[in-house]
């Protein structure tokens, strides 16, 4: 019983972590409309650059954040620049096929720097451990999950408490409008995706403190991050929050109570249950009638 709480409470810790990474797909199809394929990619990019601010500069990865956020920003400002905002029309079907061909694109370059051996990234917190019920849970997992926190507050606020955040809101909303209200939709988009690429910094560093990752990390990642979204619900941050939440305690509890080969299965079994039951996810919106 001690294993299975203490199994709760990594799950819940990694879950933030997880919540972390998902965002930016949430904002990006909720003001853009595109499914960004390119995500866990963008999360690998962002632990492989943690990682070599610690590896060659001895940069204290928390402390790098304030290089690889700013890098990352720019760079999602390039991609939505030179991919996305030429696609006029079927943009949720194209989008994934442009972003994935960018996700490729930074992969070959991650292993043309990096090779294709699996790194980590390395500092006090993340070698030290407390007790916690039986298991042993590193510094990192805690101070993620308050990192976590921290920004998902910061997007809550930027979207709930300011002009910008406001005409985000209307753009989701109704894009048409926003439009004909005079919001540069095109701009909030921009942006948008920049933010939702910058919060892949601290989710990649997270993500290679916390588990040993090369350039190929990036599959099994996009496929955790999508099932995160869809059983949260395509556009919602909190159901992003709580789905991952559902993910990684489900998955840890299951490993410890049972077994590591069903651990994935059990997350899946529940996302088939939910996709049955409301199609539309946890907290995403249900679908316009036709009339």
């Amino acid at each position: 019983m001690e294993l299975v709480f203490g199994s709760v409470v990594l799950g819940i810790l990694s879950g933030g972590i997880y919540a972390l990474m998902a965002v930016g797909l949430t904002l990006s199809f909720g003001v853009l409309e595109v499914i960004n394929i390119a995500q866990g990619m963008l999360v690998v990019v962002g632990a492989y650059l943690s990682f070599a601010l610690e590896s060659y500069w001895h940069v204290d990865p928390l402390l790098g954040l304030l290089v690889t956020t700013p890098t990352l920003f720019v760079l999602g400002f390039g991609i939505e620049w030179a991919f996305l905002r030429p696609l006029k029309q079927d943009r949720v079907a194209l989008s994934i096929l442009v972003t994935y061909a960018v996700a490729l694109i930074l992969e070959g370059l991650m292993g043309l720097w990096f090779g294709e051996n699996f790194v980590a990234i390395h500092a006090w917190y993340v070698d030290a451990a407390v007790p916690v019920f039986g298991l042993y849970i590193a510094d990192i997992y805690m101070i993620g999950f308050a990192l976590a926190l921290v920004l998902l507050g910061a997007v809550y606020l930027l979207l709930y408490r300011t002009k910008f955040g406001a005409a985000l809101r209307a753009t989701v909303q109704n894009r048409d409008a926003a439009v004909l209200i005079g919001i540069d939709v095109q701009r909030i988009s921009t942006i948008t995706f920049a933010i939702a690429t910058a919060l892949t910094a601290a989710g990649g560093m997270l993500f290679g403190a916390t588990t040993a990752f090369n350039a190929n990390s990036m599959l099994d990642l996009i496929s955790r991050l999508l099932m995160i979204i869809i059983l949260g619900g395509m556009g919602s941050m909190g159901g992003a929050l709580i789905a991952s939440l559902i993910m990684l305690v489900s998955v840890d509890v299951v490993s410890v109570a049972y077994t590591p080969t069903w651990s994935t299965f059990a997350f899946f079994a529940i996302t088939v249950v939910v996709m049955v039951l409301r199609p539309q996810g946890l907290f995403g919106a249900p679908p316009a009638r036709k009339v």
